[in-house]
């Protein structure tokens, strides 16, 4: 059932507190630190013109791939999964009173605002809300759990550790803005098709680059429509675009930027990993105290 009213939101916790409990969920002294070494890091990449592509990975190999520090694509995987064979349809016959919340209104510009508009609803309201086609910019259920989902999706154990499945569903429009996650990340097409842009960590200094919190930095400029009167410094960004298709799976490393756009009605779910990033290489001068490596794959 949808609940009748959102409880009353939890104290924000001070900035101090959210570093420390992102630093010991990732096993390292200091976010700070990590993310300035995943800048350095970046610093010494050769980016590639176009997102590199593979055949479905073991885990050794993803590994091995992965600490290149680069995006790559894996196309033999998620095509397998029993969510490919749920449709919109089935959405709304078998999960129509799941509850989702939607972003509403303009939640691009308000993206990492901690009072952007949602609107909590069922899983049929939604859908319909979407066919109705009455707002400006589609409303979008975006980094949700959905646990009633969750056992149709076959994740392969890349990471010893992964925050819980995060789905993202709609229509041709919704936009996720450019930003990074200081995790590594995959990012599964399930049904429809999305065009990412990607910028290497260290490509922040020109991107205008704000914390929404320890672990999560948005940019305001829009790679899609450069304006580059107002971010002139864009002009010296590297971005590579890429089209995630249905069945794919995209590695997004930690610290590269990336912004999304549905280009029709689609169906994502993401997981990140809750550790070093393995780019970093575990290196040792990064962990926290006690911190023990996990076994070698």
């Amino acid at each position: 059932m949808i609940p009748t009213a959102t409880p009353s939101p939890a104290p924000a916790a001070q900035p101090d507190d959210r570093a420390r409990k992102a630093a010991a969920v990732r096993g390292v002294a200091s976010v700070a630190a990590m993310r300035d070494a995943i800048r350095d890091a970046s610093r010494k990449l050769t980016i590639p013109s176009a997102v590199a592509r593979f055949k479905t990975l073991d885990r050794a190999a993803f590994r091995a791939q992965a600490e290149r520090g680069l995006p790559f694509m894996i196309t033999g995987l998620v095509g397998r999964w029993p969510l490919c064979t749920v449709t919109p349809g089935m959405l709304r016959e078998r999960f129509g009173d799941v509850g989702v919340r939607a972003r509403v209104g303009d939640y691009i510009n308000t993206a990492f605002a901690p009072d952007r508009a949602m609107r909590d609803m069922a899983m049929r309201d939604y859908l319909d809300l979407v066919a109705a086609g009455t707002d400006a910019l589609p409303p979008y259920v975006g980094n949700l759990e959905i646990n009633e989902l969750n056992g149709m999706c076959h994740w392969p154990g890349y990471f010893s550790k992964m925050g819980p499945p995060r789905f993202w569903l709609g229509p041709a429009g919704t936009v996720t803005p450019l930003h990074c996650d200081y995790d590594d990340n995959i990012f599964a097409q399930v049904w429809g098709a999305k065009r990412i842009f990607l910028a290497p960590a260290h490509h922040d200094e020109f991107l205008y680059t704000r914390e929404a919190n320890p672990v999560l930095h948005g940019s305001p400029f829009d790679p899609e429509h450069p304006d580059f009167d107002t971010y002139p410094l864009a002009r010296r960004a590297t971005l590579i675009e890429c089209t995630v298709n249905p069945g794919e799976m995209l590695y997004v490393p930690a610290g590269w930027y990336h912004q999304v756009r549905a280009l029709t009605f689609s169906l994502s779910v993401n997981r990140w990993a809750r550790a070093m990033p393995l780019a970093l290489k575990g290196d040792p001068g990064l962990r926290a105290a006690g911190d023990t490596p996990p076994p070698s794959p």
